[in-house]
This record gives structure tokens, sequence and C-alpha cells, in this order.
């Protein structure tokens, strides 16, 4: 079962800066995360190796006015652990 968790608001600019930086932060090195989406923290599983994607939308003012939008993705398989053959 899949499941979302998912968090929109607005803030300034260097605060966005500073959450980007920190989910930066914990994706780097080894371990789990713990990623911040509004008042839940996650704890994830980042692999050594991700798919980074980056889109980014132009609207034209002809569309409701000008507005841009970016959009940042990693994903990654889960590694499964290592059973303990002792138990």
């Amino acid at each position: 079962m899949a499941e979302t968790t998912e968090n929109e608001t607005e803030v300034p600019r260097d605060q966005a800066a500073d959450l980007l930086q920190a989910v930066a932060q914990e994706i780097r090195g080894d371990g789990t995360a713990e990623i911040q989406v509004g008042n839940k923290l996650l704890s994830l599983s980042p692999a050594h190796e991700l798919e980074y994607g980056i889109e980014v939308q132009e609207r034209s003012p002809m569309l409701g006015g000008e507005r841009e939008e970016m959009t940042i993705t990693l994903e990654w398989e889960v590694e499964e652990a290592e059973a303990d053959p002792d138990p």
C-alpha cells in the first residue's frame, strides 16, 4: 500500500532555501534521513544511489498571470535489511 504525506505552504524565499538545505543535510551521508513534512517527522532510508529529477514550468501571462514552478524529485529503492542468521 502506498502512503503519501504532503504539505504546501507559503514561506519567504530565505526560509524556502533553509528548508531545502535541511532536507539536503538529512540526505547526505549514511543511515536514516529524518524529513519534516508539515507537522509530521518521517524516517526515510535513502539508498547510496538516488534518481534525481528536476522540472521547471514557465507559464505565460496569457494563462492567468506569469508564474514559474520548480519540482525536484529524489527516488530510490529501499534496501532490505539483512536478516540475522542467529535468532
